[in-house]
């Protein structure tokens, strides 16, 4: 074994990203780290006394980050393994959903859902709960089936849904391994419409949510009214009325951010296509979003949707001057510890905010003391400042993820700064 921080691999420096996505955290890691095989990781995992992956670098807080080695998961040999018979697919940790998403089409299956970008990394996506909308269906960490990862010691361990403490590790915040493998559920390939309506009452809100396989409300807490709602519907079903629910029909593609080109938005205006082009709201190869921002996110009881809603009107004013955008959606209800739809369907409230770390603190402080009488749980790649004894009240298998975090990394290989203050030692 080399020694630690002089690991043999074919790591260049520039293979590895030093920021992630948003820029606005630097990692602080000794050493970058691209191992081409397994075993080449296994080793490195064994020599190290602190080490974590990134891998898209989606995630805009510092539970990733590392004052020892950052380990990037790409350069390991890919993976799709479709198992038919079972209606799963086994894919490497690192792949991009959107890559993962052609590949299954063109064999006639799908995933039964997909986050708003398809840039993100199927492990890192899992091991945050990040997920689409529509109030039938889990977060992308609800369809995992098994689990490959190197543990703390260099071993290889693989679980699936027949262990007990799976549950615990699927949205596991890379604190338990790195996670080479994902197994998936799948479902067959299907077609869908993607229609925005504009202008919609706040008192139809739970009407809208509900109206197609998976809805989107975008709003920037300027008025009273939700600016635009995206429906993306079951290609066979018709589109909506021409007043449906009192709104409009937006007449040409449109962007999430006001101003930014609607070219990197999936097609619009009912054209029927598959699921992977319509589900994200942005084409793989195209930026996400508006690039430079910060984002926020709160998970609350589905039946507070309209309250949750409401109690931010009070600070109304202070969000909009350093929002971009927000988005409404809706996730279904799971078992996994530490996902925050963890037995309870959700409405979600998403902040994307201008790229300003001091301007944005304050406010996401006040949305959380304003949404604090609906327990939100906050996901766990965003910014947010909840306290620790509060965010731990709000999971009930909180100390049980803790207990299985202390089992499989009782020396802190995969501890972070940010893990230790909401999973003390």
């Amino acid at each position: 074994m080399t020694a630690q921080g002089e690991h043999a691999t074919s790591t260049t420096a520039a293979d590895v990203p030093r920021r992630n996505w948003a820029g606005n955290v630097r990692y602080a890691a000794r050493a970058f780290h691209r191992p081409t095989s397994v075993d080449e990781l296994r080793r490195l995992v064994a020599g190290s006394n602190r080490i974590r992956a990134v891998g898209s670098g989606h995630s805009f807080n510092r539970f990733g980050d590392t004052d020892g080695d950052l380990v990037t998961l790409a350069g390991l040999p890919p993976v799709v393994d479709l198992d038919r018979e079972r209606g799963q697919v086994t894919v490497s940790g690192a792949m991009r959903y959107g890559d993962l998403a052609r590949h299954l089409h063109t064999q006639g299956y799908a995933l039964a859902n997909l986050a708003s970008l398809p840039h993100i990394s199927v492990a890192g996506a899992v091991a945050t709960a990040t997920h689409g909308s529509g109030q039938t269906h889990g977060n992308l960490a609800s369809a995992v089936a098994g689990l490959e990862l190197v543990t703390a010691d260099g071993d290889l361990l693989r679980v699936d849904r027949d262990a007990d403490t799976f549950a615990g590790m699927v949205v596991g915040l890379g604190a338990l391994g790195l996670v080479t493998r994902v197994t998936l559920d799948v479902v067959p390939t299907f077609e869908l419409r993607q229609y925005v309506r504009l202008d919609l009452d706040r008192e139809a809100l739970d009407e809208a949510l509900g109206s197609a396989y998976s809805v989107s409300v975008f709003t920037d807490f300027r008025s009273s009214r939700l600016r635009e709602v995206w429906r993306k519907q079951v290609a066979d079903q018709p589109p909506p009325p021409a007043e449906w629910l009192g709104t409009t029909a937006a007449d040409a593609p449109r962007h999430p951010v006001l101003g930014m080109p609607v070219e990197n938005c999936t097609p619009q205006l009912g054209e029927p296509g598959p699921w992977h082009e319509r589900l994200p709201h942005f084409k793989l190869g195209f930026t996400p979003s508006s690039g430079d921002e910060l984002q926020s996110e709160y998970h609350v009881p589905r039946t507070a949707a309209a309250d949750a809603l409401a109690a931010l009107d009070d600070v109304a004013h202070l969000i909009a001057p350093v929002l971009l955008v927000s988005e409404l959606r809706t996730v279904a209800a799971d078992e996994l510890w530490l996902s925050p739809n963890h037995q309870r369907d959700s409405f979600v409230l998403h902040f994307t905010w201008v790229d300003d770390t001091a301007a944005v603190l304050p406010v996401v402080a006040q949305v959380e003391e304003r949404l604090a009488p609906f327990a939100p749980r906050p996901h766990w790649g965003k910014v947010f400042v909840t306290d620790p004894a509060e965010l731990a009240a709000r999971y009930p298998r909180h100390a049980d993820f803790a207990a299985l975090l202390r089992h499989l990394d009782p020396t802190g290989t995969f501890r972070t700064e940010l893990l230790d203050r909401y999973f003390p030692r």
